[in-house]
């Protein structure tokens, strides 16, 4: 393009470009992008013409040249496809008629901080230091499938419409943000980002950190679909370190089935909200700390099929009523509350009764060392099994619960037989039973036949000599066959809670 054919706008832009001196086209710093429709030609720009500077501009010996503008109206469409740029591309509060087309390109560093765009395509985009669309308003789609970018900084950006324009019809879950397959060397940073539509992340690499403080994620505009998709889609995303998300604002599922967390997933202080669907899917992924402390009571379904989390901090009341957590492994689970307010949950789980589910709850108990909350939530178990078996079945384990405890409470072995050996004794005090060979019999002590009665193995040679008649010979057939059941649950209790030791 020669020289001449340039508006005085442009020939700016051309001069300043070797020198990577800024041109500055604005009337006041904090002017608005979002009117540049209505800009003249003394600040308009056309796409062709930074295309022709960015691939083969002028250059100065001794100087390092880039292109550096801000307030530009940039006409047509800036199609730098399969193209290498070796100078810094910044374009901040610029408005762009039409989507950049940024296809398999490389660039050294692309920035278009505070610019209105109708989207961005960057597919197999290669971005060797930054792409920052800081506070960007994007209407349409930012597509970065499959890019290799250093660092990514959507912070305070604005993308989709919350409204539909006029005519057109947004699809159900389209993506505003479209990064699957990407790999981002050191940290996506998307503070603040308000999203009208899907931000996916599928099978997705970042090296550092994932930031998503106090992000709105909208899964449909207002108006449009039934409010049922996926806000967050990231299954399979691997990420370095951390993924914050704290004080993060949903309406539709966030998605990280599959996910590679090795530090901290921080959903403190979040609202999740998904009716309906899953508000929470983290099934089969890796984690080491989850937390949603202080969040609000999560709106939706939790799935956390074949999780394994290190540490999980979860409040009881964030818990919604629908549950998933069949094979859902931690170490620590927090804060530390008694069993009983963690055993309901338990109870939503969709599938039904889960053994693993409760040991692994008493687990977590041991790991702190509350090994009394351990015994409460396998006792928990036992009952909840019981009521899976026949009735023959249920009836055993009725006995077994109300004399021992399922062996978790020996205690009350103890109990029963104080109570009967004190009714025995009383009973037989009051009324001595005639002995079987007076000449032969021993003195009588109303505790030890008592006592030989209850114990079905030990014998002090009092039951033998003595025969009880009327109301007493049933009250010493009861006292043998409390006694046989009392030592029948109790061997089992015990033998339970040695095989679990």
């Amino acid at each position: 393009m020669e020289i001449n054919d340039l508006t005085e706008a442009e020939r700016r832009v051309w001069e300043a470009f070797p020198r990577d001196e800024a041109v500055d086209f604005r009337e006041s710093p904090d002017e608005d992008p979002g009117a540049g429709a209505s800009w003249g030609p003394e600040r308009t720009v056309r796409a062709e013409v930074l295309r022709s500077l960015l691939l083969d501009g002028p250059s100065r010996d001794g100087e390092i040249a880039g292109l550096k503008v801000w307030g530009a109206r940039v006409t047509g469409q800036l199609d730098l496809k399969y193209g290498t740029v070796e100078h810094g591309i910044r374009l901040r509060s610029c408005y762009f008629e039409r989507t950049p087309e940024l296809y398999g390109a490389t660039v050294r560093a692309l920035v278009l901080s505070d610019s209105v765009l109708p989207g961005l395509s960057g597919g197999a985009l290669r971005a060797d230091l930054v792409l920052r669309l800081t506070c960007c308003r994007i209407a349409g789609a930012v597509r970065l499938p499959g890019a290799q970018v250093r660092a990514l900084f959507v912070n305070g950006a604005r993308l989709g419409s919350p409204v539909a324009p006029p005519g057109e019809e947004q699809p159900d879950g389209e993506p505003v943000l479209y990064l699957n397959h990407a790999v981002f060397g050191t940290d996506v940073w998307a503070v603040g980002l308000v999203a009208y539509g899907q931000v996916r992340l599928n099978d997705a690499s970042v090296g550092g950190q994932v930031n998503l403080d106090d992000a709105e994620l909208y899964a449909y505009p207002d108006g449009g679909g039934d409010g049922g998709d996926y806000a967050l889609h990231a299954e399979n995303v691997s990420v370095g370190s951390d993924l914050r998300a704290m004080r993060l604002r949903t309406r539709g599922g966030v998605n990280l089935s599959g996910a590679r967390i090795p530090r901290q997933l921080n959903l403190a202080y979040a609202r999740l909200s998904h009716p309906g669907g899953q508000a929470l899917r983290t099934s089969s992924a890796v984690i080491g700390e989850l937390w949603l402390r202080e969040a609000a009571p999560v709106e939706g379904m939790v799935n956390m099929r074949r999780a394994q989390i290190d540490v999980l901090h979860v409040p009881t009341g964030v818990w919604p009523g629908r549950l998933r957590l069949d094979g859902l492994g931690y170490r620590v689970l927090a804060p530390h509350v008694p069993p009983e307010e963690r055993l309901p949950l338990l109870e939503r789980e969709e599938t039904g009764y889960l053994p693993f589910a409760y040991e692994q709850l008493a687990a977590a108990y041991r790991t702190v060392g509350d090994e009394s909350a351990a015994r409460t939530v396998q006792l928990a178990k036992l009952r909840r099994h019981r009521r899976t078996l026949p009735r023959l079945a249920r009836f055993w384990g009725h006995l077994q619960d109300v004399t021992v405890g399922y062996g978790f409470r020996p205690m009350r072995a103890a109990g029963w037989l104080v109570a009967l050996l004190l009714v025995g004794s009383v009973a037989f005090a009051l009324e001595r039973p005639p002995p079987l060979k007076a000449d032969e019999a021993p003195g009588f002590n109303p505790v030890f036949f008592t006592l030989d009665l209850l114990l079905p193995i030990i014998g002090f040679g009092q039951e033998g000599a003595f025969a009880p008649q009327g109301w007493h010979q049933w009250l010493s057939y009861l006292l043998i066959v409390t006694g046989w059941i009392l030592a029948t649950t109790t061997a089992a209790g015990v033998s339970r809670s040695l095989r679990r030791q």
